[in-house]
């Protein structure tokens, strides 16, 4: 099952269920996508979609002075996809990575990134690398 129709089957849910509060976030999350040119997106569009609300999110808490996460966050990270953690990461580049064919250790960026894909913080393999 697609991401975009689970969210809808879990919007149904939850207004059956009388979860305000989830229906709500739902509803952001799912007019977000009516924004979008296709109706219809791929689950890569979706967990970016979801990405770029739960950050906004995170930078209004930041300004406010609040807790670093709410139910907003909770219930839009529900649907990411499981992150890879640093041992995975390390373990993949150790197996698979040979830094003497780049220039420097940052150039290797581009094959672990297309090997992890969302499931990777961006951040996180740099400090890897940067820790090699």
């Amino acid at each position: 099952m697609m991401l975009q129709e689970q969210i809808k089957k879990d919007l149904a849910a939850a207004m059956k269920a009388k979860d305000e509060e989830k229906k709500s976030i739902l509803r952001v999350i799912m007019g977000e996508f009516g924004r979008q040119a296709n109706k219809s997106l791929p689950d890569t569009e979706v967990v970016g979609i979801i990405k770029k609300l739960i950050k906004s999110e995170k930078e209004v808490l930041a300004q406010s002075g609040k807790a670093e996460t709410n139910r907003f966050i909770e219930v839009a990270e529900a649907y990411l996809p499981k992150m890879a953690d640093e041992n995975d990461i390390k373990s993949w580049i150790a197996a698979n990575v040979d830094f003497a064919q780049f220039k420097n250790k940052m150039q290797a960026m581009k094959p672990i990134m297309a090997h992890f894909g969302a499931a990777a913080d961006g951040n996180l393999v740099k400090q890897i690398l940067q820790q090699m």
